[in-house]
């Protein structure tokens, strides 16, 4: 690993140190990682899988993820909003997913959220994209010292205030930066990867569509 964070795997592609593991991990790193998502229902997928990976890897989660998807009925929030005490029971039988009741009742919790943030603020979209950080405000080319520095941001400590306060609950500041990260409100890739360019043209064409 060079002194600035960067890996060159065995493809010749140079990548975040993180995203050069498993295969699962590169295939994340580079096809999904930091590229931005406008989607309601990936966007709540996210923030319910942050909340389950708290304590675990996020490796644990992605090789669950699929599990996760079809035990939640794909995160669609309007179907997860009318879970009740049986699906909790079911969901808490499931060796598909991690089994912890605080975070499966959190995320039906947070559908039901869900629905009262988008009746108020028109889309989950509209309103997470409301705290990417403005231009400016953050440096473009990101280190790897920074990157273990900012676990939390002001961005993510404002946001995830903000959805306390709207009752969702597993949305503390720094697990609400790792959503960021992941849905490219900010582009983490480390300067020398060989997605960030791409991350960066993708989110470019996002702002051009607000």
């Amino acid at each position: 690993m060079s002194p600035d964070g960067i890996v060159s795997g065995e493809d010749g592609i140079a990548r975040c140190a993180w995203g050069s593991g498993s295969e699962e991990y590169r295939r994340y790193h580079d096809e999904e990682w930091g590229f931005p998502v406008t989607d309601d229902v990936r966007l709540f997928e996210k923030l319910c899988l942050e909340g389950f990976q708290a304590g675990l890897s996020w490796l644990t989660i992605l090789r669950k993820r699929e599990g996760f998807r079809r035990a939640f009925t794909g995160f669609d929030f309007v179907e997860v909003a009318e879970f009740g005490p049986p699906d909790v029971e079911r969901l808490l039988g499931d060796a598909s997913i991690v089994r912890h009741r605080g975070k499966v009742e959190s995320t039906i919790n947070n559908a039901r959220r869900c629905l009262e943030l988008v009746e108020t603020e028109g889309s989950l979209a509209r309103y997470v994209w409301g705290f990417e950080p403005l231009p400016g405000t953050r440096s473009e080319q990101v280190t790897l010292a920074e990157r273990r520095a900012n676990a939390e941001t002001s961005e993510s400590r404002a946001l995830a205030k903000d959805l306390k306060r709207r009752g969702w609950s597993f949305v503390g500041p720094t697990t609400v930066y790792a959503f960021m990260q992941a849905m490219g409100l900010v582009n983490d890739h480390l300067d020398g990867c060989a997605v960030r360019v791409r991350c960066e043209a993708a989110r470019s064409k996002v702002s051009e569509r607000r």
